[in-house]
């Protein structure tokens, strides 16, 4: 996953300038039929029963790939109207609006129709640092 520029200025503000980041109580994934990039942007999906889903991470890892991912399966639950081909995902600090943390491409884009369940399953989310 790539970090947001958002993300990227308060690390390092909080790193080298002694600023304080709090990380947020939760963080949400958002589904995109435009990708964001790392200033945001893209285009969220939006009705059809569409919301933003809370997720917890385990502890990231410290040996290489040194990388964190999901500990429980992320269920958009069912689409009451067609979703459009979600192309990518981010991370959010909050359900709605907020800031966007970061976010990837779908490595396999995915079209969402009426009926259609959109489910990450453990382990599938997850970002690295090299």
């Amino acid at each position: 996953m790539a970090k947001s520029n958002y993300l990227k200025a308060a690390l390092l503000n909080h790193i080298f300038r002694a600023t304080t980041y709090t990380s947020p109580a939760a963080v949400y994934i958002a589904l995109f039929t435009v990708a964001p990039t790392d200033a945001g942007g893209g285009t969220e999906v939006t009705g059809g029963g569409y919301i933003r889903k809370a997720v917890t991470f385990e502890d990231a890892t410290e040996t290489p790939p040194v990388q964190i991912s999901n500990t429980a399966a992320v269920d958009f639950g069912t689409a009451t109207a067609n979703w459009g081909t979600v192309v990518a995902f981010a991370v959010f600090d909050a359900e709605t609006a907020g800031n966007m943390l970061y976010w990837t491409a779908l490595s396999v884009p995915r079209t969402i129709s009426l009926g259609d369940q959109a489910v990450f399953a453990i382990g599938q989310l997850f970002a690295s640092e090299s």
